[in-house]
């Protein structure tokens, strides 16, 4: 495994359950949280640790990451904005982890829940890609058109003019608020995020005149992104920091795209292997022959068919398929014996003469349809 192989930042093995998985998490969350760990490099290790653990906690995930490897899926959330000078970091995402953070309170003394909410990280965006079956095989770099909020460049995302900011007079910096009520049972006492602040715990010393204090604008972006060889439909590529823009402080949120594999006239893909058809006549299947077929890079091969051969038998064209993690899937022929449905007089002699040589009565071809031969041609008929 290389260094920066997320199993082995956990220590587990590749074929480690979900549960070991888990496991590892905990300790490794214990041990390097920056509540708890003030070594120099605790904080960085601990995002290494949470960012292992959302790929390999996720079932679908942790499937493409296996299938692409380290290298082309950590590279697949690389990308560059057309026109300006942005570039995303790692940012840690913890929505679905659940339970993983119920630990909080045996580790950090209820910390987690006691504290202000803070800066939060920026939302998570999605874009749905259509791309083709070749474009799938040997990967690609595509542009797509994106809107979403950025920091405002008039107050560098601090909302303020003055770019401080002051602590919220209605929740006194928690960024919570408590509201009490009396009921047929007594005081509820509810604690609701601060409205004036949004649970940040401050607010513009004078709000930005032109981001209005949001500290956000909406910008739209072309983005470049670069689709690995290898790809199936449903998987999604993350592009780390190019999602909406956090709060000030926080990092953005990411995003997401979801693959869409079209449909090959030609071809269609099996896994690794790639499968189309050739179509022969019953003479060539009785002697064998040799096929002209083409590749779906375009190049063209010749392919033996042996004599003999069944109609629906496939013949393998190695490393001709799929390309994923420097491995080649094969091309699959699969031979199509076609029938003709009407032939001239001499081809006709000529089957009749096969129908004798293997002791077959050429008249019986011929004899006169009855009821029920009339009603299946019908039926066939009808079909084409």
């Amino acid at each position: 495994m290389v260094a920066d192989d997320y199993y082995n930042i956990l220590g587990v093995s590749r074929k480690a359950e979900e549960s070991e998985i888990k496991k590892a998490y905990r300790n490794l969350a214990r041990k390097y949280h920056p509540d708890v760990n003030k070594d120099k490099g605790a904080e960085e290790k601990f995002k290494e640790i949470n960012e292992a653990y959302s790929v390999l906690s996720d079932p679908q995930k942790r499937a493409q990451y296996d299938q692409l490897g380290h290298e082309r899926f950590t590279n697949a959330s690389k990308g560059s904005y057309g026109g300006s000078g942005y570039s995303g970091g790692f940012s840690s995402d913890f929505s679905g982890f659940g339970d993983i953070f119920d630990f909080a309170g045996d580790i950090f003394g209820g910390g987690f829940g006691g504290r202000s909410r803070g800066p939060q990280r920026g939302a998570d965006l999605l874009k749905r890609m259509t791309i083709t079956l070749k474009e799938a095989v040997f990967g690609s770099d595509k542009e797509i058109e994106l809107m979403h909020a950025e920091a405002c460049k008039t107050c560098n995302g601090s909302g303020s003019e003055t770019k401080k900011t002051k602590k919220c007079p209605r929740c006194g910096g928690t960024g919570q608020v408590r509201q009490q009520s009396q009921t047929p049972f007594g005081n509820f006492i509810r604690q609701t995020t601060c409205d004036q602040c949004k649970g940040r715990g401050n607010i513009p010393e004078k709000p930005c005149s032109a981001c209005h204090g949001s500290g956000h604008e909406r910008v739209q972006r072309t983005v470049s992104v670069h689709i690995p060889a290898g790809v199936e439909s449903g998987m999604r590529l993350r592009m780390e920091g190019y999602g909406e823009a956090g709060d000030y402080g926080a990092p953005n949120g990411d995003l997401y795209i979801e693959i869409h594999v079209t449909g090959d006239k030609n071809f269609t893909r099996t896994g690794d292997n790639l499968e189309t058809t050739t179509h022969i006549s019953p003479a060539q299947a009785v002697l064998g022959t040799r096929v002209e077929i083409t590749t779906i890079n375009g190049k063209k091969l010749e392919l033996q068919v042996p004599a003999g051969i069944q109609s629906g038998k496939k013949l393998r064209v190695a490393g001709e398929g799929v390309r994923r993690r420097g491995r080649h899937g094969d091309l699959l022929v699969r031979v199509d014996i076609v029938i003709p449905k009407s032939i001239n007089s001499e081809i006709r002699a000529l089957y009749e003469q096969i129908l004798v040589l293997e002791g077959h009565n050429p008249s019986d071809s011929k004899q006169k349809k009855g009821f029920f031969d009339k009603i299946v041609d019908d039926i066939i008929g009808d079909k084409e």
